[in-house]
């Protein structure tokens, strides 16, 4: 089952800003009457431990009181500016492996609203080569990521394992055949734009062919692993408005609850 969490902490922040601002309005000043009275009729100012207890708010009030603010921080921070996210597969592999935790930039591609993601100040737009993550155009109640490969308008082939861009092979170096006396896999360093960084092929599986071409508003998009992803490929393209941010770093590596987490995994994704 999948949860929408940015829902339910919307509705969280709502729900407690509401009871907080209720009491305040409604039932404080009762309080501070109550009190006033009380010191009026026993004729001098009561002690702290009973003024404590007359002007004590109820404990929906005080609960929502104390989460508001933190919940408001959270959202504002998770919905805007940065939010963790766990790798759950291998399709990003050797650039992210599974466990890895990431950080994604929420404002990189514009502002936009939660739940319904809608963007409400352009910023930036995908360039090639950026490592995004977006909803899954067919189940947006998932998160995926990938690299952008083929912009707005480019025409994007795939041949013998190699990307086309507009007609211009991307550049790949073999850096190392895996294992070196019986490879099954290939490290390449591979070029998309302006953005260099490392990919395997798997040796055995078969070549896959196909010519697309990318429709305005929207991004073709690969797994870095490039014969076990899940992408464009085999559903298509995604949207702007299923952009969910950019991924830039990754801040600890766990990869099951039962072992141990390493903090010192932290580096930049590229």
């Amino acid at each position: 089952m999948n949860f929408d969490f940015a829902l339910i902490l919307v509705l969280a922040t709502f729900v407690t800003g509401v009871l907080w601002l209720l009491d305040t309005l409604l039932f404080a000043g009762g309080r501070k009457s109550t009190l006033l009275a009380a010191e009026q009729a026993a004729g001098e100012e009561l002690p702290e431990d009973v003024k404590e207890t007359v002007t004590r708010m109820s404990w929906w009030a005080d609960f929502s009181k104390s989460m508001f603010p933190v919940l408001a921080v959270v959202l504002v921070v998770r919905s805007f500016l940065v939010e963790p996210f766990q790798i759950p597969s291998g399709s990003m592999l050797p650039t992210l492996q599974i466990g890895d935790f990431i950080l994604v930039n929420k404002y990189h591609y514009g502002l936009r609203l939660p739940v319904v993601n809608a963007k409400v100040v352009p910023i930036n737009d995908p360039v090639r080569g950026d490592v995004v993550v977006f909803k899954y155009p067919n189940d947006p109640a998932v998160n995926y990521i990938k690299r952008v490969v083929g912009l707005p308008g480019d025409i994007i082939r795939y041949k013998d394992k190699v990307i086309y861009v507009n007609g211009e092979p991307q550049v790949q170096d073999l850096l190392a055949q895996l294992p070196p006396r019986a490879p099954e896999i290939l490290l390449y360093n591979e070029k998309l734009g302006d953005v260099a960084h490392e990919i395997y092929t798997d040796i055995k599986a078969p070549n896959r062919s196909g010519e697309w071409t990318v429709p305005k508003g929207q991004y073709f998009v690969m797994g870095d692993n490039r014969d076990n992803s899940n992408d464009s490929r085999y559903w298509g393209f995604v949207p702007d408005e299923l952009l969910v941010g950019k991924a830039f770093a990754v801040w600890m590596h766990w990869p099951t609850f039962f072992s141990v987490p390493d903090v010192t995994a932290m580096r930049a994704i590229r």
